[in-house]
């Protein structure tokens, strides 16, 4: 542990050398693509980690490993004022493990939000996201319940999907246990926690129950089959790459999955009028903003209350990276903003 503090604390003090140093540290340059730049710290690691390489083949173990040993030097600090609570829910196969915050000035009139964190449905668990939840506990002022579901290849689509719509459903039912509204909660997460999301909120209108107060999705991998323009630009992108995300899919879906399933790929559904409203947040050197942006258009084209943001100069998984860039904390403060605005019906 102190190891781990003592390289955070060594990258903090880099990172926050003066841009023209870093982006010399970096190979030198501007990072341009599809019309914009790429923040210098996020350019810094990006240069650092292809100096680093994976040898041989990649494997889900060895990904889950480099990932958590990565993103442990980069996150940034838990905010104060909020509760952390460890809790497993019921589900048909057994206990889902969650955890949940709740923050000191909680709104007794705000939902709970159910959260599934990013890492193409075969990374990830609940430190992943731990701070990003902090965050969001705190400026939105709502309990958030963060989500350990089950991880492909070992359990692959729909077993994650399902665990999450066993939590929301859980959380609904028992939000006054979080000081929450009776019978609401709103859902949300990232990446494939984001298409979870998006997923959900369908699913729901398809059987016919209520729809969540809000739904959060955060560069969100709503079309596994996709073949934009961004797939092409930031094919190369760190950290996720279209290398690496036809590789997540590739384990999430198995050799007999469909990319195409709407409940895998939400964009994919016909009809998407009648849904919750929504908050839509993308990155910019990302292989899937392009998705993302499509999907809010599409819920706007039919009615649903959409807010959209793009972050341009930032990447995939900038939850993540609140101490290693200032930009990207920033930008989770703003979700959180966002989030308690859809609280209030702020939503247009």
């Amino acid at each position: 542990m102190a190891d781990i503090s003592f390289q955070r604390f060594a990258l903090r003090a880099l990172l926050s050398l003066p841009t023209p140093i870093l982006r010399t540290l970096s190979g030198g340059g501007v990072v341009f693509q599809g019309g914009r730049t790429l923040d210098p710290r996020l350019q810094y690691l990006a240069n650092a980690a292809r100096g680093r390489g994976v040898g041989g083949a990649l494997t889900p173990e060895l990904l889950r490993a480099g990932s958590a040993a990565s993103l442990a030097l980069v996150v940034g600090d838990l905010e104060s004022g909020v509760r952390v609570e460890a809790l497993s829910i019921p589900a048909a196969h057994g206990a889902i493990p969650a955890r949940a915050y709740r923050p000191e000035a909680q709104d007794p009139t705000a939902p709970v939000l159910v959260f599934a964190h990013f890492g193409g449905g075969v990374i990830g668990d609940l430190e992943t996201c731990d701070v990003f939840c902090t965050i969001l506990a705190k400026l939105a002022r709502c309990p958030v319940l963060s989500i350990d579901y089950r991880l492909a290849p070992e359990h692959r689509f729909p077993a994650g999907l399902d665990d999450v719509t066993a939590a929301y459903n859980w959380a609904r039912d028992n939000a006054t246990r979080f000081g929450a509204l009776a019978g609401k909660a709103a859902i949300g997460g990232d990446s494939m926690g984001g298409a979870f999301a998006a997923a959900v909120a369908q699913d729901l209108k398809r059987t016919g129950e209520p729809q969540p107060v809000l739904q959060l999705l955060i560069y969100p991998a709503v079309d596994l089959a996709s073949e934009t323009q961004s797939m092409s630009i930031y094919a190369n992108a760190y950290p996720l790459s279209r290398g690496l995300m036809d590789w997540f899919a590739a384990q999430y879906l198995g050799p007999d999955g469909d990319p195409t399933d709407p409940r895998a790929s939400p964009i994919r559904a016909e009809d998407l009028s009648g849904l919750c409203p929504a908050i839509v947040v993308t990155a910019g050197f990302d292989p899937l903003v392009d998705q993302g942006e499509a999907y809010a258009k599409r819920l706007r084209d039919v009615g649903v209350p959409v807010v959209y943001r793009c972050y341009d100069g930032l990447a995939h998984g900038f939850t993540a990276y609140t101490g290693a860039a200032p930009a990207a904390d920033t930008a989770c403060r703003e979700i959180a903003g966002l989030v308690r605005e859809g609280f209030e019906g702020r939503i247009h």
